[in-house]
């Protein structure tokens, strides 16, 4: 266990699923909420004056329950780049994980709010984005999986096996956890990140740059469809 709880403040505009949510983190010991609040301007207010490690925000917020977790979610990371977030949906939608990441994905977590559920799901990416990592829930990115063949889709260049690699590089992992989780040596992976940047023709940019460019060609390639409406 890390040696002091991961500090964060919740946003979400539900009574009972925020009580909830805090209480399920809580319990754990590894999550202190220092806040939980019911708007996008209360979590901005509470960021600013708690600086808390992490931020877990619902995707629509009031005041226009709209994508103002999304809004918040950008004013937090360039106001305090230190500070993870990740925002909770209860859609699979590709184009809002695209909005979010428009800003670049480091720091940055999209996760299906039936994750909620299971709170070591909800900590591990906490605590990548902390780390500066990008998570993108696993239903989503079978969404994008299932539509890279498209014709036009910068995609279609790569083989099955690379696409799985990119899949995982959207997840979050580095070489080592793509290596675990694809049973791959971690020169082969090494070999396929290579291979994804040069024919997605990212070949000037630091690895950084190019992993977090690889993941936005990844999730830009399926973020063309609207997400859907609120009934």
């Amino acid at each position: 266990m890390p040696d002091r709880p991961l500090r964060i403040v919740l946003a979400e505009d539900s009574y009972l699923v925020r009580e909830g949510t805090r209480h399920l983190l809580a319990e754990t010991g590894e999550i202190e909420v220092l806040a939980a609040v019911g708007t996008a301007v209360e979590l901005l207010d509470a960021v600013r004056r708690l600086g808390p490690d992490a931020v877990l925000t619902d995707i629509r917020m009031p005041p226009g329950n709209a994508t103002d977790g999304i809004a918040a979610a950008h004013a937090i990371r360039r106001g305090h780049p230190a500070i993870g977030v990740v925002v909770l949906s209860q859609y699979a939608a590709p184009a809002y994980a695209a909005q979010l990441f428009a800003e670049g994905s480091a720091g940055y977590g999209y996760l299906l709010k039936d994750r909620v559920g299971d709170p070591d799901e909800v900590i591990a990416a906490l605590r990548a984005v902390v780390a500066g990592r990008c998570v993108v829930d696993p239903q989503v990115v079978e969404g994008i999986l299932s539509r890279t063949r498209a014709p036009r889709s910068p995609l279609s260049r790569l083989t099955p096996r690379e696409l799985e690699v990119l899949g995982q590089m959207a997840q979050g992992r580095a070489n080592p956890g793509i290596a675990k989780a694809l049973a791959l040596s971690e020169s082969a992976v090494e070999k396929h990140v290579g291979t994804i940047f040069h024919k997605l023709g990212l070949v000037a940019e630091p690895e950084l740059h190019r992993r977090v460019a690889a993941v936005l060609v990844f999730l830009r390639d399926a973020g063309t469809q609207r997400p859907p409406r609120t009934p």
